[in-house]
């Protein structure tokens, strides 16, 4: 069998299951045999035993959160011969017994079923995840098949079926208490709709204020597997050395209760430093963090899902499983995953650019493991398509069968954006092909200069909407690269940044904001170990995004610039017969024209720098005019040069 098991491992065009080399027609009996034999357990000294989760199968779950199936059927491991990654398939179809709503979840090979505490490398443990979005009884139903390649093959009936113990079985799902941060004990999963995030199924959006930075999260040394590549560095990158992160000043943040990960007989009490860290950002209200999940060649050169950075076919399960502890409870944080899978240096590595064998097992498997948190985001890469540093990138072809293949993939549909260059004529050369295109359903922006940002994302909502799929917009990175968000000890208190992004975004109708660390400070975009450095930065839009929340039907309003006398940096948001929002970025003398209004009136007004209550503004009310006066704001100094939002409403009549 060692020289059997040798041909295999040299030969990847082998199928090990009919015994056939490709294109050949020569049959190996003892070879099929010898398959079929491992399959069962026999060769390996493992008969299938009784599944691991036989009980917890069947046990019941809450709405959203996660529901994960174990069987028992194949004793492998990471490094076999016979590939568990490629060369089997496990699926699970759940039905809800009520409205007969089905999803087919894509299993994984999860070693031992532990190997986030364990660190295994083998076992006979298959698992599936599953998310529930129905309450009441749902069926579950698995299959178990073995063929050359058919993890990338979605042939029903591919390969050979192979038996597996409890493959079918039934489980209850209970409500949840619904609040506004656990994204597990919301009614829906985060979806695109009109443009804006939203929960599936109810009528309630969600408005985004994150974290870009550090791109490298996932270079975290609790993490199995975990290390840098030395590599020369480009000048347009921020400055590695050899470590890898550590988040030590979040060590103090990790509470009682909180998950971490290890062998508890070695009393390992690993990832307490990053768990910490999501609580500060939970705290300081910052609900979504954008990382990569594959930076090979890339910036970091330090986050990959493999058990080698030389081989895209073998899947690190222990490392991913300690992924996966991480993700839940940035879920019960309230935090959406913004899932970063390439970045410009790297988009080629995998099939050229092509969505081919290696490019369809990395997002299977993705989805397969993590697909089934309810606030997720697929972005189809960083800095997407050529530029003067990396001048080979993939076409508006390969983009859209990317977006394409994870759609049809992933059986929950998660959004599907892409980030952007910074500079707008490569923006227009690379995105203005995929207006229109189903599968993606928005940008994560990237936007050189502060000053522009209000003008580029409104300019590719226009295009969108012409093209009959308008796309949701988040401003996810502002340049320069050398600076970006600067630690609070550097800055002027984020004055250009709040005024001109995160309020010149807002005040577009944009899905929200990140907040990039630039590369030439401390801290920056792959050595940041500490949040609390930018901490101004994560109040300021905390203090936005809430108003928003508490004040505005913003998912329904648009930009309405057009109708305010002054153009010296103020923005208008409008949902016309209702509300109107105007932001000053300094006090200044403002009408606003209402004549298509009626009736009467009120303006409030809001300090975006500290937040807090509406103030009263005078006057109170009035009957519209073309050009009427918003006043002064309460309480200003003339010389303090404070941002201010004006809020005009109509006043209900009893």
């Amino acid at each position: 069998m060692a020289i059997w098991q040798e041909e295999i491992r040299g030969r990847l065009d082998y199928n090990p299951v009919f015994g056939l080399e490709r294109g050949s027609a020569m049959f190996h009996p003892f070879r099929f045999f010898a398959a079929l034999a491992i399959c069962l357990g026999t060769l390996v000294g493992s008969s299938i035993a009784q599944d691991p989760g036989a009980e917890s199968n069947q046990s019941p779950v809450k709405l959203l959160h996660t529901k994960t199936l174990a069987f028992s059927c194949l004793q492998t491991s990471e490094d076999a011969a016979l590939n568990p990654f490629t060369d089997h398939r496990l699926d699970v179809t759940f039905e809800h017994v009520e409205s007969k709503r089905k999803f087919t979840v894509r299993g994984f090979y999860a070693a031992d079923g532990n190997a986030a505490n364990t660190s295994a490398t083998s076992g006979n443990v298959w698992q599936a995840r599953f998310t529930a979005d129905r309450i009441g009884s749902w069926t579950y139903n698995a299959t178990f098949r073995m063929g050359a390649e058919i993890a990338i093959d979605d042939t029903k009936n591919a390969g050979e079926k192979i038996p597996i113990e409890n493959s079918s079985g039934k489980f209850n799902v209970t409500e949840t208490k619904s609040d506004g941060t656990d994204f597990r004990n919301q009614q829906g999963r985060i979806i695109v709709k009109n443009g804006r995030f939203a929960f599936e199924g109810t009528d309630k959006y969600w408005l985004k204020g994150g974290t870009d930075s550090p791109e490298n999260l996932l270079a975290f040394a609790d993490f199995d597997g975990t290390y840098r590549i030395r590599a020369s560095r480009n000048d347009g990158e921020a400055k590695t050395d050899d470590k890898i992160h550590r988040f030590e000043p979040h060590l103090d943040d990790w509470k009682d209760g909180d998950p971490t990960w290890g062998d508890p007989a070695k009393n390992e009490l690993k990832g307490k430093a990053l768990i910490g860290a999501f609580n500060y950002l939970a705290s300081e209200g910052i609900n979504s963090a954008y990382f990569l999940t594959l930076n090979i060649k890339g910036d970091g050169k330090d986050v990959w899902p493999y058990t080698s950075p030389e081989d895209f076919t073998r899947f690190d399960c222990s490392k991913l499983d300690q992924w996966e502890i991480v993700f839940q409870h940035m879920q019960s944080k309230g935090i959406l995953l913004h899932v970063q899978t390439q970045e410009t240096e790297n988009e080629t590595l995998l099939d050229r650019g092509d969505t081919g064998r290696l490019r369809k097992l990395y997002y299977r498997e993705l989805i397969a493991r993590f697909a089934h948190h309810p606030a997720l985001v697929w972005n189809l890469g960083e800095e997407n398509g050529p530029a003067p540093w990396t001048p080979v990138g993939q076409t508006p072809t390969q983009r859209i069968a990317m977006a394409d293949y994870i759609k049809n993939s992933d059986p929950y549909k998660h959004p599907v954006v892409m980030h952007t260059h910074a500079d707008a004529g490569n923006k227009d050369k690379l995105l203005k092909p995929l207006l229109g295109t189903k599968s993606i359903d928005g940008l994560s922006l990237q936007v050189a200069k502060p000053d522009a940002v209000h003008g580029e994302i409104q300019r590719w909502f226009d295009l969108s909407t012409k093209a009959n799929h308008r796309w949701l917009i988040g401003m996810d990175e502002i340049g320069s690269w050398k600076h970006g968000v600067v630690p609070d000890d550097e800055g002027d208190g984020h004055d250009i940044l709040r005024r001109k992004v995160l309020w010149g975004s807002l005040m577009t109708g944009a899905a929200g904001v990140e907040w990039y660390f630039g590369a030439k400070h401390p801290h920056n975009d792959l050595t940041s170990e500490d949040w609390r450095q930018r901490d101004r930065m994560w109040e300021l839009t905390t203090i936005a995004r809430t108003f928003f929340e508490t004040h505005l039907p913003w998912w329904d309003m648009k930009s309405a610039d057009e109708l305010l006398s002054s153009e010296d940096g103020c923005y208008c948001f409008a949902k016309p017969g209702e509300v109107y929002v105007v932001y000053m970025p300094t006090p200044q003398k403002v009408t606003l024209d209402l004549r298509a209004e009626s009736g009467q009136w009120s303006v409030h007004w809001f300090n975006p720098l500290n937040g807090g209550e509406l103030l009263a503004g005078t006057p109170s009310t009035t009957k519209p005019t073309e050009s009427f006066s918003l006043g002064d704001p309460p309480n200003v100094d003339a010389g303090s040069g404070q941002d201010w939002v004006a809020l005009v409403r109509r006043v209900k009549q009893n």
